[in-house]
């Protein structure tokens, strides 16, 4: 029988399943791979649980853009951390996930043909949302530090561009993008009369004492801004798949024929767990993400070892490392030969869209100083005998 074709042809492989299935093959293997966190969800998220089981009309289907109690909560916590006001202009819909989010936003503003930047590294979910929607990923190189490059970007810029993307704090490569230079790409998109789409999902996970940016609360310019956030990583909540967009009024109808068709409604238990979560207290977040900082330092000072063969970019956000291996070694060549010989796992950076060079994304967020030491001793030693041989 002939085989199909497809647009999907044309789509990357998600990595994480990928490696996966190396690591099920070589037991024992520590992962320093998917971007999770080792915690749980609050206790609040799950004593919410009960009050959805309380009402039988919760089997049924909700509103598509989330559950009116989440909506008002999550104005509220828009208003006081990201300095986001919630008005006649703009509107928060509930998604499943912040992935879901994206792809909401791309179906909703290009035709088949148009062009989206992206800047590289990527993060490879939206490169394949892009690819899945028809339209063209344009890429722009960000500077020898990771950091966005406003000029490039403005450059890039065609007339069948829709929108620029920008994630801060940064996956993979764990930078914080500055002020100045959000605010440049904001106002970029504002006069060409494109979108920036803002990934957020990594918010909270800022360290020595650098402050996250919502490009969202620049004023004037709400009409080109799309914002996405997540509970999975802040709150551990992976699995309930919740995360929400700010978007202007005027996508309300596009973004909610897309979700509709796609979702329905967002999973209403999952609703009220996150209703849940954003009860909790600070200390919550404080004591959660102060231990991953933890984490994140014997995670370094284990990197520096290794200076004479990798770049190693200072990051202060999210819970990545993205390595420049000085090495002719495939990246993923290079990945398979961590797993197995030396039993800890790593994602390559070609999945990122870095294929001039051997990269790696080392994320560190599902560690703790227990197994930190032995996972990070494992790839430095694997890295030191496969370079060097």
């Amino acid at each position: 029988m002939e085989s199909l074709t497809s647009r999907m042809q044309a789509v990357q492989s998600p990595i994480i399943p990928v490696v996966g299935e190396l690591i099920k093959n070589s037991p024992g293997t520590i992962s320093l791979g998917q971007g999770v966190v080792s915690y749980n969800p609050p206790h609040e998220a799950i004593e919410f649980l009960a009050k959805f089981l309380a009402e039988p009309a919760n089997n049924l289907y909700k509103s598509v853009e989330g559950i009116p109690p989440l909506l008002t909560a999550l104005a509220g916590k828009l208003q006081a951390f990201n300095g986001i006001e919630i008005n006649e202009e703009n509107c928060i819909v509930v998604t499943a996930g912040s992935n879901m989010g994206f792809m909401n936003a791309i179906l909703a503003i290009t035709n088949p043909g148009d062009e989206i930047i992206l800047n590289t590294p990527y993060y490879f979910n939206q490169e394949m949302a892009i690819a899945m929607a028809g339209c063209r990923p344009v890429l722009v190189a960000t500077d020898e530090n990771y950091q966005l490059r406003p000029d490039a970007i403005a450059q890039a810029i065609t007339p069948k561009t829709r929108a620029v993307v920008t994630i801060s704090p940064n996956n993979p490569t764990g930078v914080v993008y500055s002020k100045a230079a959000l605010r440049q790409v904001n106002q970029i998109c504002g006069d060409r009369s494109i979108y920036h789409i803002s990934d957020e999902a990594y918010e909270y996970f800022t360290y020595n004492g650098i402050k996250h940016i919502s490009p969202g609360a620049f004023a004037n310019n709400s009409e080109y801004t799309i914002s996405l956030y997540s509970l999975s990583k802040a709150y551990g909540f992976a699995s309930w798949r919740i995360g929400y967009m700010v978007i202007p009024k005027h996508l309300l109808v596009a973004v909610k024929k897309v979700q509709d068709t796609i979702l329905i409604c967002p999973p209403v238990i999952s609703q009220y767990a996150a209703l849940g979560a954003l009860q909790a207290k600070d200390e919550y977040l404080k004591s959660n993400i102060g231990a991953i900082a933890q984490v994140r330092q014997l995670v370094l000072d284990s990197l520096n070892r290794l200076q004479s063969l990798c770049s190693i970019i200072p990051a202060n956000g999210a819970f990545y490392f993205f390595l420049k291996v000085h090495t002719q070694i495939d990246a993923f060549e290079l990945v398979k030969r961590l797993i197995q010989e030396h039993k800890v796992a790593v994602i390559p950076g070609t999945t990122f869209g870095m294929d001039d060079g051997c990269y790696l994304r080392v994320a560190y967020g599902a560690l703790q100083k227990e197994t930190v030491k032995e996972g990070i001793e494992r790839l430095v030693q694997g890295l030191e005998t496969i370079v060097k041989s």
